[in-house]
């Protein structure tokens, strides 16, 4: 089944809306039209540059889809400082991130907390990008598929066989991100397929080979074809 592959920028807390602005116009010099053809591009600003982001996007007719960093499950109510899936909606954002290893580790998300945000996004037409990974610790001990297996298969536990086949799963192996450690293409393949693997039990040859996987971890022009033809 052919994928489309999708590149997703996250700029996690970097840049004003102002910058924001100035970076995607910068962008659309550098990606033709061909470009957006072959891969799919999602920008992922922060909240305070969404706005400006999509209306750029809508205003010059860019080929870029809009992605948030994070959402919360709840629809409403007294949750200071969260964002909904229906105020990203209402922005026209198509994907948002959840589960970062960094809303893991230093704002203690679990698997369960990741489930409930898969779940809302479906609820709102976003396509989830799911996080996973495993640390150097884990690594180290050989547990990496267990990990990134029972991440895999919480964070989609509420979604049904179409959700998943739409979904994005980012693997993010937490030890090769800014420690000097790199993680080979072919490591990268190994989880891969052990994501497939999982997708294809729980649900379906078809949904294993319909959605989409991506690599996120010290990714640049020097490597990242290797990465892609995983």
């Amino acid at each position: 089944m052919a994928r489309r592959p999708i590149v997703a920028a996250n700029w996690k807390m970097h840049k004003t809306h102002l910058e924001a602005i100035q970076d995607v116009q910068k962008l659309s010099y550098l990606l033709d039209k061909d470009d957006a053809e072959r891969v799919e591009v999602v920008i992922c600003p922060p909240f305070t540059a969404l706005r400006s982001v999509q209306t750029l996007i809508e205003s010059d007719r860019l080929p870029y889809g809009l992605g948030a960093q994070d959402l919360y499950w709840e629809e409403k109510g007294a949750f200071t400082g969260e964002i909904s899936a229906g105020m990203l909606e209402a922005l026209k954002v198509a994907y948002v991130i959840v589960g970062h290893s960094e809303r893991r580790e230093r704002f203690r998300e679990t698997d369960a907390d990741v489930s409930r945000k898969v779940k809302v996004a479906f609820a709102h037409d976003l396509v989830p990008i799911v996080c996973v990974g495993e640390t150097a610790e884990e690594r180290d001990a050989g547990r990496t598929t267990e990990k990134v297996v029972a991440q895999v298969r919480e964070g989609l536990s509420r979604a049904g066989a179409e959700q998943a086949s739409r979904s994005v799963i980012a693997y993010e192996p937490i030890w090769a991100i800014g420690t000097g450690r790199a993680c080979a293409p072919s490591d990268a393949g190994e989880v891969i397929r052990a994501i497939r693997d999982t997708l294809e039990t729980m649900y379906s040859t078809d949904v294993a080979e319909a959605a989409r996987v991506q690599y996120g971890g010290s990714v640049k022009a020097g490597n990242i074809r290797e990465f892609m033809a995983h």
